[in-house]
């Protein structure tokens, strides 16, 4: 990181007007390098349900701050919102952040690699923290698609690093992943990262199968719960086969669940929302108690093989998060509140999303929606 250390220095000198300041200065380059060493090392695990180091963006990251001048100042937010979003460190990184990418997105023409990695990045910590994000999301897609990303895959062959990206904003967009959503659902997933690969592999963020993100995609359009009960799988650890178990049977509460409301942001992806007939057979109680034992079998293997999918459990959230939504289901179950209680543990997103079951739990309103609740609160959380 020598390089961007000296970048960084010159910049800091450079906005002090040349001062003499540039020892103090030199001291913080060295904190923030420290910062960013951590996020290395430590925070970007929070970033995948897979090893990071597995992952496309660890070997890359160096090169995309030199692409991004927000993008180191968002790795060192992100690391220091770990620990906490009330700190006046984080607040004067994260708004430095903020207007280094707002100005990188005025500016921009194709978008870089770089750029659209700091907006991915500002996008989590702000659904880790309910901090407004979808916004970012649809600044980035509006940039792509007056550049040609509707015609993305037949006039270019984009860069494997590049589809994983729009991978990664693809399932940020996802509908089902959001709660108390500020912006409707653009639709990334099925427009453009559907037609760009083979349906095979698995996503490493979400730590999903692509053909079960497909699925997850369609909700709101032509995904119905036969299409979610008669989903096959995919070959997987044992770990993983619980994982995505949970999140099978999750899908199929999300569809009864909207169903049953019009609280639910639609998709804006101009597609039918033609339905088939079939339902799943199951009861939704059945359904809530196979995703507490999915998610249960999962930490209890865990527990059993701590070097084996070391990161899975950073994919929970979702299902144990829409099982907990089924109030009615756990008023004749407390002994499930627990378990979800137990569950959502370990962070200050997981802190969030259980105060908003719980205030749900308690109100008993069989009207009253967790995403407007979120709202009220001004929050905009994620389940990723």
């Amino acid at each position: 990181m020598t390089v961007l250390r000296s970048v960084l220095i010159d910049a800091y000198v450079a906005l002090d007007g040349g001062r003499g300041l540039k020892p103090a200065v030199s001291q913080r380059v060295v904190e923030d390098e420290i910062l960013f060493n951590e996020f290395m090392n430590n925070g970007i695990n929070v970033l995948h349900s897979t090893t990071a180091r597995d992952t496309m963006l660890y070997p890359r990251l160096p090169q995309l701050c030199r692409e991004s001048s927000a993008l180191y100042s968002i790795c060192i937010a992100f690391q220091l919102a770990l620990s906490s979003t009330a700190t006046s460190q984080f607040c004067e990184y994260f708004d430095t952040a903020l207007k280094t990418f707002r100005s990188e997105l005025a500016c921009s023409t194709t978008l870089s690699d770089g750029t659209l990695t700091s907006g991915l990045l500002l996008c989590t910590i702000g659904l880790m923290h309910g901090l407004p994000w979808t916004m970012h999301l649809e600044g980035m897609h509006n940039i792509l698609q007056s550049h040609g990303l509707d015609d993305l895959h037949r006039q270019t062959t984009p860069t494997q690093f590049r589809i994983h990206l729009l991978e990664v904003m693809g399932v940020l967009d996802l509908a089902c992943f959001s709660v108390g959503r500020q912006a409707p659902e653009i639709g990334i997933w099925r427009r453009y990262c559907q037609p760009a690969a083979l349906r095979y592999g698995i996503e490493p963020v979400s730590g999903l199968p692509r053909t079960l993100l497909d699925i997850f995609a369609g909700i709101g359009a032509e995904t119905t719960e036969q299409t979610l009960w008669d989903w096959a799988g995919e070959p997987g650890t044992f770990l993983q086969c619980y994982l995505w178990e949970a999140h099978r049977l999750a899908g199929i509460l999300i569809i009864r669940k909207q169903a049953n409301t019009s609280s639910t942001p639609t998709p804006n992806n101009n597609i039918s929302a033609r339905r088939q007939p079939a339902k799943c057979p199951a009861d939704t109680s059945v359904l809530v108690a196979r995703i507490l034992a999915s998610l249960d079998a999962l930490r209890l293997a865990s527990g059993e093989r701590p070097t084996e999918d070391v990161f899975i459990k950073n994919a929970i959230l979702f299902p144990m998060f829409v099982a907990g939504l089924e109030a009615s289901v756990l008023r004749r179950k407390p002994e499930w509140k627990q378990t979800i209680r137990n569950g959502l543990l370990g962070s200050h997103q997981c802190e969030v999303l259980l105060s908003l079951l719980e205030e749900l739990w308690q109100k008993e309103d069989p009207n009253l929606s967790v995403h407007e609740l979120a709202r009220q609160k001004r929050l905009e959380m994620g389940l990723i």
